[in-house]
């Protein structure tokens, strides 16, 4: 009995030592590739300039979230959305001469500009849109086709 008590206890040694030497291979390792091409630094030394690393990149990566951010809503002020609509206003003229056309933000304000043609003129005008309606002006199914048509355009968030 005191055989295999000798035995299993070997085992579990041997199973021990082997556990042991196998994590320090790996912590010696970790440790060559910190320290590769450095001398005289001890490990602390090492890890406070990573760390102070880290730092940087984190203060480097909030600002660049806070210019993107920025520009987000900076874009939202560009005119993004666009929609138009030909049509023939009057029946005795030929074809579709006539015109809306209009353009958004981001936020649906911009303006509608129609453009009505018949024989003997064409005439221009302008209307402004707050947040996709009508603003003072009343708009014409046409003019109300074009900013829908924007709107579906471009979704913006």
């Amino acid at each position: 009995m005191s055989d295999l008590l000798v035995i299993i206890l070997s085992l579990v040694i041997f199973f021990w030592l082997g556990t042991i030497t196998f994590l320090l291979v790996r912590v010696l390792k970790t440790f060559t590739r910190l320290t590769k091409g450095v001398s005289e630094k001890d490990l602390k030394t090492i890890l406070d300039q990573v760390l102070d690393e880290v730092a940087d990149e984190k203060k480097f990566s909030k600002e660049l979230e806070e210019k993107i951010n920025g520009l987000k809503l900076e874009g939202l002020s560009n005119i993004k959305k666009i929609g138009l609509i030909r049509y023939n206003p009057f029946s005795e003229t030929g074809g579709n001469q006539s015109f809306v056309l209009s353009l958004l933000d981001g936020r649906d304000n911009g303006f509608v500009i129609t453009s009505l043609h018949n024989r003997d003129s064409t005439r221009v005008f302008a209307k402004p849109v707050f947040g996709g309606k009508e603003s003072g002006f009343e708009f014409s199914k046409e003019e109300i086709q074009a900013i829908l048509e924007a709107k579906k355009s471009r979704n913006v968030k």
